[in-house]
C-alpha cells in the first residue's frame, strides 16, 4: 500500500501539472485572440458629417480601410444636434486630446475618448467649450509646450467686417482672449487686421502666427485677400499681407502653412477663388515675411479652388507638399526642393469638392490617403465620397458614397489614432 501510494503522487502531481499548463496555454491563447482582435485599426477614421434629412449632425468613426472586410462600416456614431455642422477635427500637439470646431452650435467641442486593449479608441461624450462671443468656429493651432490652442472665428463678434481669433488655456480649455484688429479704411494702409479667419498656421521658432481674410459666414457679405501676421509674445496683430494684384481683387486665401522642421520658413497660402497658390519668404534680417507671390496659377493646369495644405513624409523620408482642389477635384503633390516654385511631382485623383486628407499605411503596405469630397455641401462641390487613394500609383483602391450609403454628407476627417499627416497648419 506505502509502495502504491508513493507512485500515485508523483503521477497526481504531474497531472495537476499538465493541466495548469493546459490552462495557461489556454489564457495566453484566449488574450492573443483578444489583442488581435482589438489590434489598431489604421483605417479608422473620425468623419463629421451633417445629416441629409434634416436630422442631429454628427461625429462618425468609419473603417476606411481598403484590405478590411468591414471596408465602409461605421463602428459608432454620436450625435451632436440639429445645426451644429461640426466642421474640423484636431488632435492637440501631444495628440492626447481631439477637438471638433463647428459652424453652429457651441462652436467647439472636445470629444472624450475611451480605448481598449488593443488602442481602439470609442467615443465616450463630446463635450461643448465656451467660445464667450466668438462664434463660426474654423482653425485650431496647438502651441508646442501643450499650454494654449489659437482658434480662427470667421464671424468673430459678429458684423459684416467681423473676425477673430481667440485664445484658449490648453489644460483647462478656458477662453484667455480674443484676439481682433479691424480692418481701416484705407485697407493698403498698412495697419494691420484681421477679417473673416479661418486657416491658421504657426512658427514658433520665429515667434509668429499667420490667420487668413477669406469670406463672411454668410458667403456673400465680403470676401477677403490678405493674410494677417500675429506676434506669438503679445498676442497683437503686426502686419497684413495682401495676396492678389491689388485690394480689389478678391481671392479668399482659405488656408495658410507656414514650414517649419527643417524646411526653408516659406508660408504658403491657398486662394480659394483665385483658383492659385502663393508663396511668402521670411526675410531674416527684418524678421518678418514678405510680400507673397503667386507661385502656382491654377488656369496652367485646369484646377480651380484649392482648399487644403498638407506635408507629408512617406517611407521614401521625403517631405512632399498635398494641395486639394476642389475642381475639378484632384490633388496635386508638389516638391520643396525649389522653394519659393513649387514642382509639381504627381496629380491624385479625388472628386468634386476634394477637400481634407488623411493618410495611413495598409497591413500590405500600400501608403494610402483618405479624400473627403465636399465643400459646405455647395452646388457642384458636394460629391460626397470618402475615395481611398495609393499616393504613389494613384489607383483609387476603395470609395464610400456616404450620402447614398447612410444619407450623411462628409464635412471633415481625421485619423482615429492622432495626426493623420505630418501637419497642416
Amino acid at each position: 500500500m506505502a509502495t502504491k501510494r508513493l507512485l500515485r503522487i508523483p503521477h497526481l502531481r504531474h497531472v495537476l501539472m499538465l493541466l495548469a499548463a493546459l490552462c495557461l496555454v489556454h489564457l495566453a491563447s484566449a488574450q492573443s485572440s483578444e489583442a488581435g482582435a482589438n489590434a489598431e485599426r489604421p483605417g479608422l477614421i473620425f468623419v463629421d458629417y451633417r445629416n441629409m434629412g434634416n436630422g442631429p449632425d454628427g461625429l462618425a468613426l468609419i473603417d476606411l480601410d481598403p484590405e478590411s472586410e468591414r471596408f465602409g462600416e461605421i463602428v459608432q456614431n454620436v450625435e451632436m444636434g440639429v445645426g451644429v455642422l461640426p466642421h474640423h477635427l484636431y488632435f492637440n500637439h501631444d495628440q492626447s486630446r481631439v477637438y471638433n470646431t463647428a459652424l453652429g452650435g457651441a462652436h467647439l467641442y472636445e470629444i472624450l475618448l475611451e480605448y481598449d486593449r488593443g488602442g481602439t479608441p470609442t467615443i465616450t461624450s463630446v463635450e461643448p467649450i465656451d467660445t464667450g462671443d466668438n462664434i463660426v468656429g474654423e482653425d485650431l493651432y496647438f502651441t508646442r509646450d501643450g499650454s494654449r490652442f489659437y482658434m480662427t472665428f470667421l464671424g468673430g463678434l459678429g458684423g459684416d467686417q467681423g473676425g477673430s481669433v481667440g485664445v484658449f488655456d490648453a489644460r483647462s480649455n478656458e477662453l484667455i482672449t480674443s484676439i481682433a484688429a479691424s480692418i481701416p479704411e484705407d485697407p493698403a494702409s498698412g495697419q494691420p487686421f484681421i477679417m473673416y479667419p479661418h486657416g491658421i498656421s504657426a512658427n514658433e521658432d520665429l515667434g509668429l502666427l499667420m490667420v487668413t481674410s477669406t469670406i463672411h459666414p454668410d458667403l456673400t457679405t465680403g470676401v477677403g485677400n490678405t493674410v494677417t501676421t500675429i506676434d506669438f509674445e503679445t498676442d497683437e496683430a503686426i502686419a497684413t499681407h495682401l495676396v492678389g494684384a491689388s485690394y480689389d481683387e478678391t481671392t479668399a486665401p482659405v488656408e495658410v502653412l507656414m514650414l517649419r522642421d527643417g524646411l526653408p520658413p516659406y508660408a504658403l497660402t491657398t486662394a480659394m477663388l483665385g483658383g492659385d497658390i502663393w508663396v511668402a519668404a521670411y526675410d531674416e534680417n527684418a524678421q518678418s515675411y514678405g510680400e507673397f507671390q503667386k507661385a502656382i496659377e491654377g488656369d496652367d493646369f485646369g484646377v480651380a479652388w484649392p482648399l487644403k495644405l498638407y506635408i507629408h513624409t512617406g517611407r521614401q523620408d521625403e517631405a512632399e507638399l498635398y494641395v486639394s482642389f476642389a475642381s475639378p477635384g484632384v490633388v496635386h503633390v508638389y516638391g520643396l526642393e525649389n522653394l519659393p516654385e513649387l514642382t509639381l511631382k504627381r496629380t491624385l485623383p479625388a472628386a468634386a469638392g476634394a477637400h481634407h486628407l488623411v493618410f495611413f499605411t495598409t497591413a500590405s503596405g500600400r501608403e494610402v490617403m483618405v479624400v473627403q469630397n465636399n465643400l459646405l455641401n455647395l452646388d457642384e462641390f458636394n460629391e460626397g465620397s470618402l475615395m481611398v487613394v495609393d499616393i504613389h500609383t494613384g489607383e483609387v483602391l476603395a470609395t464610400l458614397h456616404l450620402p447614398a450609403e447612410h444619407g450623411l454628407m462628409p464635412e471633415s476627417i481625421e485619423s482615429a489614432y492622432g495626426h493623420g499627416h505630418d501637419y497642416r497648419h
